[in-house]
């Protein structure tokens, strides 16, 4: 087999993930496939990584480019027209898919170190009216450090995150990691998985955990009004100007919390932290207080970073996912088209990070194309 050029280290690295899908169950009858399914993954993977962001973007990267794919699998009888590209990513099992996906990602980064952020994102155009069949929503594990996926579970949409949080937590290897999550995930069956898999947690604290949310800022507004004699404190102050703002944010953690764990039956709940930001701009200011119950047992300093880097997700994945990927236009909808189409959209980021140099993702497909 003929090797990558250098130039093109992706393309190298995309090469290597096949070996982590051999366990992929193709749905097809096996007498009649005249494309095997490692070609198809390939195929997908390397014209997604140039610059494909549809099925007919596929096809057309496999018809002009079949020279440089036969370097890597013989690709017999061509490849595929997008119809058919369609239809075969539409019956594959999407959790075995990420299953896999997950096995690859592990073997690239070993365990995850520092923040492993979760959140949802809708794929806004793959909902199908005329069936009444909503836009999918996949939740992504996200390394804040690495800036890499680490896994993701589809579901029918955001309400159901609740369930498809601890499916995800099952497939990654989490230990010593610190797991943040919005108010959403905040849930104690969640909390206990986390702990049980011998990582920490932040978590978001809203109204939806009612007595909960209420004891705490209760506690802490009592607290703030007698500057917290009564309990044991630390807190730690930010000051950053960027774009004509300057923010100033004030961490505080709250460290004598066995009443609080007592009361509610948290599991390995060790503080609450509370974070008050102040916004000023040249036309206004906002303030906003923000509170989050954790298992850890550290410093307002270091809790503070831990909370801003949960936005990573936000900042390196979803956003590069709507305008490097153009997901928020992709209009991929039959079956389990889309939940396999993002996970293949989430391997190219993830080995577009890897490649070397300092170019952003959207100069790197150029490159690599």
């Amino acid at each position: 087999m003929e090797t990558v050029p250098t130039a093109c280290p992706a393309f190298a690295e995309a090469v290597v993930f096949l070996g982590y899908f051999n366990d992929l169950k193709d749905p097809r009858q096996q007498g009649k496939v005249a494309y095997p399914l490692d070609e198809i993954l390939l195929l997908c993977l390397l014209a997604v990584l140039a610059g494909a962001e549809t099925f007919v973007d596929i096809a057309l990267f496999g018809a002009k480019k079949r020279a440089f794919l036969r370097r890597f699998r013989p690709f017999k009888n061509g490849t595929l027209a997008h119809d058919h590209l369609g239809d075969i990513l539409s019956v594959l099992d999407p959790d075995q898919f990420q299953r896999c996906f997950v096995a690859w990602v592990a073997a690239l980064t070993g365990l995850p170190e520092g923040v492993v952020a979760i959140d949802g994102k809708t794929s806004r155009r793959s909902c199908r009216k005329q069936a009444g069949a909503a836009a999918i929503h996949m939740v992504s594990a996200f390394a804040a450090r690495q800036r890499m996926v680490l896994g993701q579970v589809k579901v029918s949409e955001k309400s159901n995150e609740i369930i498809a949080i601890p499916k995800l937590l099952d497939m990654l290897a989490i230990e010593g990691a610190m797991v943040t999550i919005d108010a959403m995930g905040c849930q104690r069956a969640i909390a206990q998985k986390i702990v049980a898999r011998k990582a920490d947690y932040v978590l978001a604290l809203k109204g939806n955990q009612g007595s909960l949310r209420d004891d705490v800022e209760v506690f802490v507004t009592e607290q703030k009004a007698a500057n917290f004699k009564d309990t044991t404190i630390s807190r730690a102050t930010t000051v950053d100007g960027e774009h004509g703002r300057i923010e100033t944010r004030t961490t505080t953690v709250i460290h004598d919390v066995a009443w609080l764990r007592q009361r509610h039956d948290w599991p390995g709940l060790k503080g609450v932290v509370i974070v008050e930001s102040r916004r000023e701009t040249a036309a206004k200011i906002e303030q906003e207080t923000r509170f989050y119950i954790t298992s850890l047992v550290l410093a307002a300093n270091l809790v503070g970073p831990i909370v801003r880097a949960h936005w990573a997700i936000e900042n390196s994945l979803h956003w590069v996912m709507g305008m490097v990927f153009r997901d928020d236009e992709c209009r991929v909808r039959t079956d389990h088209a889309p939940a396999n189409f993002t996970t293949i959209k989430h391997m190219a980021c993830n080995l577009l990070r890897k490649a070397p140099g300092k170019d952003s993702l959207r100069l790197r497909r150029k490159a690599t194309a």
